[in-house]
């Protein structure tokens, strides 16, 4: 073969690749499947009941904020400390009368553009984890690199929607100005909708100030390009960390996403319907203050709702108490008429073995049948959210395309009835040849880019390659194909020069 030879089939595999990842991909799923509903109408009622006496009879703290207290205190809330207490009905009402049943979040590239709410859901990676693994070095710290090659890696998963936000932690730079180059890396390395800054003012600010550069301050007054998640310290408490960027975003007019994080057993009742109820409970009431700063500012429940190992007390994942919680979760917040956010792909397994996929399968899918209009961590995560996954994000990116087709229903259009095929080939015979199906080969079935359906010699040829051995070698093809999305320059320079500005005015910080 001759070097020419071997570059001219290398372009041709990068523009394949592109190709795949960038005209294949839809910007969400619209869904035409039904919900599994879990729970009656005396088991809603029963729930919602419950949190209201929750509400009502033990409250919620908000923690080192006084201005939210006084929020409530005027909207006529019991105010004792920073303990806020709530009459039945409340706080159902106060979002009821302005929150939006659905909400458009803005891309750079607006056929990227996402609407979150109604039959709608979004798929978004991994989030949060401070340490990656890959089949060649393992598990280690992340680093910035490590951030933008995930970014890059997503961007190129035609499977996802969203870009997430902290993909991992780049601890090679320091605490208090990393939120500012993880921004930056989702503005220039994908033009997907992203998350803002989510841990206190000063970061959502900083996240607001950056869109305002990238979108131009008027699109940003009027439309949502940002999505950011309140979690609650379960149980019961808000503090001003969480508190101070919800204030940012939702004066703003930006999404929040109000979630609890709640392990059964430990951050709420060892029950499904108890913590259900809490849950509720704390999702309403920042809810509801997103309203009171912002009425029609989009607002989410959130629901990450898990059962602890009861001989270890350790977080457990793709158990059946988290996919009934989650289905409930999905039908308590169609009934509050906000969109619903919950998370994925989750598993406590250290590698993406067998374990991680039987866990991510189950989560990813109840999600799917609870309705979920935002699903989190739909990819890559590893080890109860403590690491990032290369080879995980294009496994679990592989079954999200599973998933999406599984959306799509079953069509009935007049060439998926095929009659004419059936009338075609008549008794006896096989359809490989006839007319229908060369006309409908390439799109009659989903295929998988890393699965292997050869037969045991052939697969033994190629070098008896496992799953995450050919997405070990998938997430290399991708990054290699990759292609920085255009953007313009001169906000490309205004960014960066605000970043390095931001990131001079402090000191370093690693706390």
């Amino acid at each position: 073969m001759s070097p020419q030879s071997g570059r001219t089939r290398g372009r041709r595999k990068k523009q394949a690749d592109r190709e795949q990842a960038g005209d294949n991909r839809v910007p969400y799923i619209q869904r035409k499947i039904g919900t599994f509903d879990i729970l009656n109408e005396e088991g809603l009622c029963l729930i919602e009941e419950n949190a209201d006496k929750i509400l009502r009879d033990i409250g919620m703290e908000f923690r080192d904020d006084p201005e939210i207290l006084e929020i409530f205190k005027h909207a006529g809330a019991d105010v004792k400390g920073e303990l806020v207490r709530f009459e039945p009905g409340m706080c159902r009402q106060l979002i009821q009368a302005s929150a939006p049943s659905v909400y458009t979040q803005h891309a750079r590239n607006p056929a990227n553009t996402v609407k979150i709410g109604q039959n709608n859901t979004v798929l978004s990676p991994v989030y949060g984890a401070p340490f990656v693994y890959d089949l060649d070095n393992g598990r280690r710290y992340a680093t910035l690199e490590d951030f933008h090659n995930l970014v890059k890696l997503h961007q190129m998963l035609p499977s996802l929607h969203h870009s997430s936000g902290i993909v991992c932690e780049p601890v090679d730079v320091p605490v208090n100005k990393r939120h500012l180059d993880m921004l930056l890396g989702h503005i220039l390395y994908s033009d997907r909708p992203f998350f803002g800054g989510l841990i206190g003012a000063e970061r959502a600010e900083d996240s607001v100030a950056m869109v305002k550069i990238l979108f131009g301050e008027n699109f940003v007054t009027n439309n949502t390009v940002l999505y950011a998640v309140s979690n609650t310290n379960a149980p019961l408490v808000l503090d001003n960390a969480m508190s101070g960027s919800l204030k940012v975003y939702a004066r703003n007019n930006q999404a929040v996403a109000c979630t609890p994080w709640t392990l059964a057993g430990a951050m709420s009742p060892c029950t499904e319907a108890g913590t259900l109820a809490q849950l509720l409970a704390e999702a309403m009431a920042v809810c509801a203050l997103t309203q009171l700063i912002n009425p029609g500012t989009p607002c989410l429940m959130g629901s990450f709702a898990t059962a602890i190992s009861m001989q270890s007390g350790a977080p457990t994942f793709g158990n059946p108490e988290g996919g009934k919680m989650v289905l409930a979760a999905g039908q308590l917040a169609r009934r509050l008429g906000v969109p619903f956010h919950t998370v994925g792909a989750l598993t406590a397994s250290k590698v993406p073995d067998a374990q991680a996929q039987q866990e991510a399968t189950f989560g990813l899918t109840m999600a799917l049948l609870a309705g979920a209009n935002f699903i989190n961590h739909a990819c890559g995560w590893l080890e109860g959210g403590l690491c990032s996954g290369f080879e995980k994000s294009v496994i679990d990116a592989d079954l999200c395309g599973k998933l999406i087709a599984f959306a799509e229903g079953i069509d009935l259009s007049e060439n998926a009835q095929a009659m004419d095929a059936i009338f075609e080939v008549g008794p006896g015979e096989h359809f490989l040849s006839s007319q229908h199906t060369m006309a409908n080969f390439q799109s009659a079935f989903y295929m998988s880019p890393i699965a292997d359906n050869n037969s045991f010699e052939q697969w033994q040829a190629e070098g008896s390659l496992d799953l995450t051995m050919r997405a070990n070698k998938r997430w290399k093809e991708l990054l290699e194909a990759y292609e920085p999305p255009p953007i313009d320059a001169a906000i490309r320079e205004e960014l960066e020069e605000y970043v390095a500005k931001r990131k001079a005015s402090m000191p370093d910080r690693n706390y």
